[in-house]
């Protein structure tokens, strides 16, 4: 009898407190009212959701009060046939009376209030005004919205904001109204149609100045959302996205949703790529546009992170590395080569510096603590490991394969196999090893290269040993320089752990250089011994 309660126990806490992922999430509808009294914000969520199999509970994230802290208490929850609900451990859950059948869709409401303890920044900017300011990264939305709290569960949303008119309110998607109260408050709503990420879901509530920038292709709307007291400087800074936004459009395909929105705000980041609506440091403006480079990054999420996902945050470098390295390309197409090498040089050290103390691979499905993930593996390295594809395939094979992964997973959620299978697809090579060694696998080639020239048998030698535990298998350029002026350019693979090379020459090199086109990701020393 003991065994056999205690296996009922068991199934019974499986049951009401498993965390099973059985719906899709396809819209949702916030009505949110804000305050100048207090923190508390009052919260009516819509939540339209399709069963992915046939189930009778169905369960959403939700920061819950602890001890009469910060947190959400939770009021009514309406829906069909519902038996009961529980509200405990960052879940809502919910049981039906009958069960429902794979893709059958029901709406859900859910009532609450409470001080956020995450996810929405309550403060003063730096002006000293008050302001409330979303940022969900990396999965904080759940402290101040209920909602299905995984990036991989991608859904339309409406914000509809009530608070003191003063505001100025501005949110994914398209403003559809806005209108005043007598108790002077005020009421505005905006839609967005595309299914996004809880992670870039946000709201930003403040006293704004607003401006639009201009048109990109002469349909979608540019605006600059900063302090007053910022006005001129900011929109001159963030008006660059006028710049920005052709470039991606014109190499990597279609913007997918209506409007971007650039907005200085209080986000804990520098810059948080929400779906259009683009959260800045306060910081950020200068009247220098000296955050190009930001822009540049954050403007390019909107490709890579939120309308082509990563499925997971183990895969968080389809995102951050991408990001990474079409700025550098927006860079190189504005600036020149010289100013590309110079930012990957710069990114090569910070993955050198990282390598000496961290032993994880850039796909870290391991780690679960997301903000450890925003670390020099997925930024840099990962933006490395995307040019070291361009220097392996040429430019034409890699845009077309850029313009095809982004085409597949427009919309959609990727991993880096899919990544592969499209670079493998477009180029007609077998990419295999260099996806494991430079993605799943730890390090970076730690390389010793020690170069004598034999003048009588008029042979250049080179000794390369890749002290590093792992075998890298790549191909590396030399430049050998001569009194003349002369330069000679080869290119030796190197695919052992110690690799003697002699090259026939007839003059004395007067200087050698290693990857002078800044190709490799590497670190290492060069030394003549004779």
């Amino acid at each position: 009898m003991r065994l056999t309660l205690l296996f009922v126990f068991i199934f019974l806490s499986y049951f009401v407190f498993s965390q099973e992922n059985n719906i899709d999430v396809l819209h949702y509808k916030f009505n949110i009212s804000l305050n100048d009294v207090n923190d508390t914000i009052y919260g009516v969520a819509e939540i339209k959701v399709k069963f992915l199999k046939s189930a009778n509970k169905l369960a959403f994230d939700l920061g819950l009060q602890k001890e009469k802290g910060k947190g959400m208490t939770v009021g009514k929850i309406l829906g069909p046939d519902i038996n009961n609900t529980m509200a405990k451990d960052e879940k809502i859950r919910i049981f039906l009376s009958q069960e429902m059948k794979a893709d059958d869709t029901a709406t859900f409401v859910i009532q609450y209030k409470g001080i956020p303890a995450g996810g929405l920044i309550i403060s003063k900017t730096k002006y000293g005004h008050r302001g409330f300011f979303g940022d969900n990264w990396p999965n904080n939305g759940h402290n101040w919205l209920p909602c299905h709290d995984d990036q991989a569960d991608k859904a339309s949303v409406e914000f509809i904001i009530t608070a003191p008119k003063h505001y100025q309110v501005v949110a994914n998607g398209i403003q559809v109204e806005e209108s005043s109260y007598l108790n002077g408050d005020k009421l505005t709503h905006w839609k967005e149609d595309v299914p996004i990420s809880t992670k870039v879901m946000v709201i930003g509530v403040a006293d704004f100045a607003v401006s639009l920038a201009g048109y990109v292709n002469e349909k979608i709307p540019v605006y600059s959302w900063v302090y007053p007291e910022d006005k001129d400087i900011g929109f001159y800074d963030y008006s660059q996205a006028l710049e920005i936004l052709p470039f991606y459009i014109n190499n990597i395909g279609p913007y997918g949703y209506k409007k971007l929105a650039n907005v200085q705000s209080k986000t804990k980041f520098g810059g948080l790529e929400n779906a259009n609506t683009i959260f800045y440091s306060e910081n950020s403006v200068s009247g220098t546009r000296r955050s190009e480079g930001l822009l540049a990054h954050e403007i390019a999420h909107q490709w890579f992170g939120n309308m082509a996902t990563e499925k997971s945050y183990g895969h968080l470098w389809l995102s951050e590395g991408f990001a990474t390295y079409f700025a550098i390309l927006y860079f190189e197409n504005k600036y020149g080569k010289d100013t590309a090498n110079y930012m990957l040089k710069k990114n090569r050290e910070q993955v050198i510096a990282y390598s000496k103390k961290s032993n994880t691979p850039v796909v870290d499905t391991a780690q679960k603590d997301f903000m450890k993930l925003l670390n020099p593996n997925s930024y840099q390295k990962g933006g490395w490991v995307l040019h070291m594809l361009r220097r392996e395939l040429g430019d034409s094979l890699f845009w077309n394969s850029i313009r095809k992964y982004y085409a597949t997973y427009f919309n959609g959620i990727a991993g880096t196999e899919d990544l592969q299978k499209i670079f493998e697809a477009v180029s007609g090579k077998d990419l295999k090893d260099f996806f494991q060694q430079w993605l799943y696998h730890p390090g970076i080639p730690d390389l010793d290269i020690k170069w004598s020239y034999d003048e009588k048998k008029q042979a250049l030698n080179f000794t390369i040993i890749q002290i590093q535990k792992e075998l890298f298998r790549f191909p590396l350029d030399i430049q050998i320089n001569f009194i003349s002026g002369k330069i000679l350019k080869e290119r030796i693979f190197i695919n052992q752990k110690n690799k003697l090379i002699s090259i026939s020459l007839k003059e004395k090199p007067t200087g050698i250089i290693i990857d002078p086109e800044t190709s490799l990701l590497y670190k290492g020393a060069l030394k003549q011994i004779n």
